[in-house]
């Protein structure tokens, strides 16, 4: 499907946010603690930088040491990244649309496990919903539609039902592929690898909710692919 440049109205009936790179920026702490994980474990950080965004981080281990013991890695990076939140801020735009929507309309769907996801909602200051989408709670992590399926049973949604917002390329394609309309922004990737995308925005600043009886309307104004 080609992406929109005009503005639209998109409705739908749930909101399913990715976290980082859509409603905080933690950008620094994954990449210090990625590298620093890389460090102690033999591998190159700049291949592990580049192997990680988008995914959960049991899958980046199994990827990159597939020889270790993937659970007990994944419990000394996720303890690097809880231990860092310098330079943790909350997205443009953020507060304003969450605040725009009925609490039970929304939920997050990311590759953190639960445990860092509240702490680094909390450090941003962005309200957690009392149920979302964590690491643990999937079988297969994004790039495979599994979370967004799993975000819109949470919601009592049908996926085509929901519109997702994304920042990576295998969190676009998991969301599209789980049958929702997939919003991208392009905070942390370029355009030419949101082709998933139905639409892209620079953040969240410009888009605007409305809440009746029947669903949820978002207006905006996509940018230029």
């Amino acid at each position: 499907m080609a992406l929109s440049v005009s503005p639209v109205q998109v409705s739908c009936k749930g909101v399913l946010f990715d976290m980082d790179g859509i409603l905080i920026s933690s950008l620094g702490s994954v990449e210090r603690s990625w590298t620093r994980w890389a460090n102690l474990r033999g591998v190159d950080p700049a291949y592990a930088i580049s192997v990680i965004h988008g995914r959960r981080a049991i899958d980046s281990v199994i990827r990159l040491r597939p020889d270790l013991d993937a659970e007990a890695e994944l419990r000394i990076i996720e303890d690097f990244e809880v231990e860092d939140n310098d330079g943790l801020r909350v997205l443009p735009g953020v507060l304003n649309l969450l605040s725009a929507l009925p609490p039970s309309r929304w939920t997050v769907v990311t590759s953190a496990t639960e445990r860092l996801a509240r702490v680094r909602l909390a450090a941003g200051g962005v309200p957690a919903p009392e149920r979302l989408v964590t690491a643990e709670r999937v079988t297969h992590g994004k790039p495979h539609p599994e979370p967004f399926l799993a975000g819109a049973a949470l919601l009592g949604l049908d996926p085509r039902e929901c519109v997702a917002f994304e920042d990576s390329a295998s969190g676009a394609q998991a969301a599209r592929d789980a049958g929702c309309t997939v919003i991208a922004t392009t905070f942390s990737h370029p355009a030419s690898e949101l082709r998933a995308a139905h639409f892209l925005v620079t953040d969240l600043t410009a888009i605007e909710a409305s809440s009746k009886s029947a669903g949820l309307t978002l207006s905006l104004v996509p940018v230029a692919p």
